[in-house]
């Protein structure tokens, strides 16, 4: 354990972060690395609790306390070995996860005194980067069997890792330009620069892994064709379908979803700082410039403000976002999630920092969209109402009003992954529309898997970081079963991991967001 009672003496130490007003000038990241020293007297203040509930917070089940004491000890090389025993990328995890583990901490007993695993997390892989201690890890033999895995977000780049190390020949299928899915074209680079992305793609490469950017599966030629002679399939294609908002002027030119929004962004800030797309990106979509207008950004989780952060960046004269649930309460609500759950409380998004620091923005809660009001055919303004405080969030009478949107960016999540592709490979799907697990990672058809959003519906990127590594297991069980020459296992896929029900279960904190 770390240094004994050291959390009653070191004050928690959270992220330090570029000034906004300074940060909003370009697209690096913003939140700044803290000095070894006191990352060791963080890691110190983690005490090996006997129960450690972060393990049940963490969906991939880190060794939190272990590297936690590594880094308080200076023993920086053996924690990223541990680190990556259960987590292929932490790189993204350190940067783009909500930290459910700091909400299960023992000492989040009393609220904001977590541990910073957050943060020892991200500083463990950036030290083994800098070091060179991350290389790849190609397999020792080949098992003569081949899988194609459909998608390339995390989840994808997880379960290709994990098989191709257990000596399987595996094929990446990606629709756009480049791998890394919303990783590359959904989050900003200030918060995760894609030259992050790129190093572990190319780590990928290295291992042998094959990448076929540009194809899409289902649309550029039949399924059976593209994936003749692979021994197993596995989609992991996210879950991409937006939740739409049928109003009257819903039509108005506009009007556009997030994600079209943030992938021209991010394509532009590829175009500008790098890295190279591995084929030409596509052409033919209508610019969405936001520049000296006013943005209304409906929805207020993660994918709502990377919008009003792109917004802000690109000169938008005003950002406003709205969020149709009330405002959470400023600490955990102890009747509704008490602690070790995820709490339901208000946190300010670094773009409302940024907007208010600014005087650009504001974000209101209780709205309840009525109708989009427009001039010439092009989005001019929205009616709303303030809504009811329990479902349906019905519009309170007398309250309705106007508010000026030359942009309206919709940011209200995604109901489940694009159907065409599982409709031409046959798998049956739940009542959402996500893939259904016949068994764990399994589908109705033989050979066919599932991992991520595509299978759990839209999620964290911890939780298909997971749900890759998982499905890989399933998989490398499956294709054992077919017989090959020296049978063998490497990393996540280990005979011990064998059993009837699959994987165990993690706790699901109700965390919708996109990651």
């Amino acid at each position: 354990m770390g240094e004994l009672g050291a959390f009653l003496k070191i004050a928690r130490s959270g992220s330090v972060q570029r000034d906004p007003c300074e940060r909003v000038g370009d697209y690096r990241e913003f939140v700044t690395p803290l000095p070894d020293a006191e990352l060791r007297a963080q890691g110190a203040r983690c005490m090996d609790c006997g129960v450690p509930f972060c393990h049940n917070g963490c969906p991939v089940g880190n060794l939190i306390p272990d590297w936690n004491d590594l880094v308080y000890r200076d023993r920086w090389k053996e924690a990223i070995v541990q680190l990556h025993a259960t987590n292929n990328f932490p790189d993204f995890t350190g940067r783009a996860c909500p930290a459910p583990c700091e909400a299960a901490c023992v000492m989040e007993i009393r609220e904001g005194e977590a541990v910073t695993i957050k943060q020892i997390e991200q500083a463990i892989i950036d030290r083994a980067w800098k070091e060179g201690w991350v290389t790849p890890q190609p397999p020792t033999f080949e098992t003569g069997r081949s899988v194609a895995v459909i998608g390339s977000g995390p989840a994808g780049l997880a379960t290709a890792q994990q098989l191709r190390r257990a000596g399987h020949r595996v094929v990446l299928f990606e629709r756009d330009e480049a791998p890394g899915g919303l990783l590359r074209f959904g989050i900003p680079d200030f918060k995760i620069e894609k030259t992050v992305v790129q190093r572990r793609v190319q780590q990928l490469i290295d291992e042998g892994v094959e990448l076929r950017c540009g194809v899409d599966v289902g649309r550029d030629g039949p399924v059976a064709e593209l994936l003749k002679g692979f021994d197993a399939t596995v989609i992991a294609t996210g879950s991409r379908v937006p939740r739409d908002l049928p109003v009257a002027g819903r039509e108005l030119d506009g009007i556009h979803f997030a994600m079209d929004y943030l992938y021209q962004r991010n394509r532009w800030v590829a175009g500008q700082q790098g890295p190279e797309p591995a084929v030409p990106a596509p052409s033919g979509a209508s610019e969405i410039a936001v520049a000296g207008k006013h943005v209304v950004v409906i929805g207020g989780g993660d994918t709502g403000a990377d919008c009003v952060g792109n917004a802000l960046r690109e000169g938008a004269a005003s950002v406003t976002q709205l969020e149709l649930l009330p405002e959470p309460p400023p600490r955990r609500p102890d009747e509704r999630t008490p602690w070790p759950l995820w709490p339901d409380k208000f946190r300010l998004s670094y773009a409302m920092q940024e907007a208010h620091e600014l005087g650009r923005g504001e974000q209101d809660y209780s709205i309840a969209t009525a109708r989009f009001l427009g001039v010439d055919g092009a989005v001019s303004a929205l009616r709303f109402s303030q809504a009811e405080p329990t479902p349906p969030f019905a519009p309170v009478a007398g309250t309705e009003r106007e508010l000026p949107a030359q942009h309206v960016l919709l940011a209200m999540g995604f109901l489940h992954p694009e159907q065409p592709l599982l409709d031409q490979l046959g798998v049956e799907k739940d009542p959402r529309g996500n893939v259904k697990a016949v068994k764990p990672y399994t589908t109705s058809v033989e050979g066919v898997f599932a991992a991520g959003d595509a299978r759990r519906g839209q999620s964290l990127i911890v939780w298909a970081i997971n749900e890759g590594r998982q499905c890989a297991r399933m998989v490398d069980r499956y294709l054992t079963g077919l017989g090959y020459h020296e049978p063998a296992h490497t990393g996540n896929v280990e005979p011990a991991d064998e059993g009837p029900e699959g994987p165990p279960g993690h706790a699901n904190y109700g965390i919708t967001t996109r990651n």
